[in-house]
């Protein structure tokens, strides 16, 4: 990874944010999943669908790294992020596509769905919101000590 790199998944993620937002989820970044993976973006909708965004910086990024497939059992939908310029033709044809910037993002293409387990949907409803709580709480109490991984 370059030393830029990390500056441009901050600025993926909040561009993808902002779209999902308007498109009705809320997200939250760096969410750790039980099988001891952080997905970059997990995004909930209103009905109670998850999402996991994973963002590419660039084509090495997307080629080094294959960990994406431990996501797919904790999403109903599993999309790539990426910035203009980055050849769509190697996302996974079963994988989303969005295309952003800092300032927002577009889906280009949805992807496969993958419904998740009722009792693997509660489950990770249930940390999400746990999760939320304490990353809001550490805003009004930073000397908070709970841990993020539940």
């Amino acid at each position: 990874m370059t030393e830029a790199e990390p500056l441009t998944a901050a600025l993926l993620a909040r561009g993808v944010s902002r779209a999902l937002d308007q498109l009705g989820y809320a997200s939250l970044l760096e969410f750790p999943l039980a099988n001891g993976r952080r997905a970059d973006v997990l995004a909930l909708a209103k009905g109670g669908d998850f999402i996991i965004v994973e963002i590419k910086t660039s084509v090495a990024d997307f080629r080094a790294d294959r960990k994406w497939n431990f996501y797919r059992d904790f999403a109903d939908r599993l999309y790539f992020a990426v910035s203009a310029g980055f050849p769509a033709a190697l996302i996974p044809e079963e994988c989303g596509l969005i295309v952003a910037d800092g300032f927002g993002a577009a889906v280009i293409r949805d992807g496969t769905p993958s419904p998740l387990a009722p009792a693997r949907r509660r489950a990770l409803m249930l940390r999400f919101a746990a999760t939320a709580a304490i990353r809001l709480r550490r805003l009004i109490d930073p000397q908070s000590r709970h841990p993020d991984n539940l």
